[in-house]
């Protein structure tokens, strides 16, 4: 599994991607989409295989951070959170906690 991290026209995009042989990543069929705000700036994509190994795809307008959190409540304690951003010198970080 290969995470991969481009950011196109203020947009930060955090993907999940197979890796295989080839050496080319494969863009997964992810089935599941939503707008997860009114303004349509948050795109989240994902889906799940066999095994239930979940593949998200996040599309977040910004201009140089993100998060993103798991919970099985619904609230900020207990819950997984990931964080994501560019530095003004174009570098990109990414976090897990």
């Amino acid at each position: 599994m290969v995470l991969l991290f481009s950011r196109t026209e203020g947009v930060l995009f955090l993907v999940f991607l197979p890796c295989f042989c080839s050496g080319q990543p494969v863009r997964p069929l992810l089935r599941f989409s939503i707008f997860l705000d009114p303004s349509n700036m948050v795109y989240l994509r994902w889906d799940h295989d066999e095994q239930e190994l979940m593949s998200f795809e996040l599309r977040v307008h910004t201009t140089g951070w993100m998060a993103f959190g798991f919970s099985p409540h619904g609230e900020l304690p207990g819950s997984d959170i990931v964080i994501g951003g560019v530095f003004p010198n174009g570098s990109i970080y990414f976090s897990v906690s």
